[in-house]
C-alpha cells in the first residue's frame, strides 16, 4: 500500500505574498547608477572609527592628496644621472 502525499501547506502569511507579476526589475538600480553611486562595505572594525558616509569621503580624500604629494616628491628626486 503506497501512502499518499502530504498536502503541502504554503507557510506564508496573507500579507507577505508579492504579486511577481507587477515588479519591475532593477528599479532602484537604474537610479543609483545614473546617479553614478557606488557602494562600498566598510568591515566593522572600520566603520566605528566613522560617524557617517561624509566622513569616510573626507578621510580618503585627505589620504589622497597626502598621496598625490608623495608622489609628486619620489618623482622629482628619482632623475637620472646623466
Amino acid at each position: 500500500m503506497k501512502k499518499k502525499p502530504k498536502a503541502v501547506r504554503d507557510a506564508l502569511r496573507p500579507e507577505y505574498e508579492f504579486d511577481y507579476s507587477t515588479a519591475v526589475r532593477a528599479k532602484h538600480y537604474r537610479r543609483l547608477l545614473k546617479e553614478g553611486a557606488n557602494v562600498v562595505v566598510l568591515d566593522p572594525d572600520v566603520a566605528k572609527a566613522f560617524r557617517d558616509s561624509e566622513a569616510v569621503s573626507e578621510a580618503l580624500r585627505s589620504l589622497l592628496k597626502m598621496t598625490a604629494v608623495t608622489r609628486r616628491r619620489r618623482s622629482r628626486a628619482r632623475r637620472a644621472a646623466g
